[in-house]
């Protein structure tokens, strides 16, 4: 085979590649991982919304999503390509006092940083 006739060549099908997901329901945020496990939080039970960044990007993840439980140890964390995850940002900002202002900060980020989108109110955490 000459140089040319690679060119020529039929393309192969790429094969189904699983996708991190994320679905967003009235009662909870679930995160999908391509290997089946689901990692889910309560939306009565979230009590912070934060964004981690990394220096990997732009060949790799380098945003996650991260939403923590009342207990500070459960939550899911999302990466920002998952499928489902423009829903998620939506729902987020309708969060009361959500700080686009940091989403805006992370989304610029090119280094490992964290950064805080929302905190439920400490009133709040007592209620729930």
């Amino acid at each position: 085979m000459n140089f040319f006739n690679f060119f020529r060549r039929k393309s192969q099908p790429l094969r189904a590649v699983a996708k991190e997901r994320v679905v967003v329901t009235e009662d909870a945020v679930t995160r999908i991982r391509p290997d089946g496990v689901h990692e889910s939080v309560q939306w009565a039970d979230l009590v912070e919304v934060g964004i981690i960044t990394t220096d990997e990007g732009p060949f790799s993840e380098d945003v996650f999503w991260v939403l923590l439980a009342a207990d500070r140890k459960s939550g899911c964390a999302v990466p920002q390509g998952a499928e489902g995850s423009d829903q998620l940002l939506q729902a987020l900002q309708k969060l009361p006092g959500f700080d686009n202002e940091s989403l805006i900060k992370a989304m610029g980020s090119t280094s490992n940083a964290r950064f805080v989108c929302w905190r439920r109110e400490t009133q709040e955490i007592a209620r729930t």
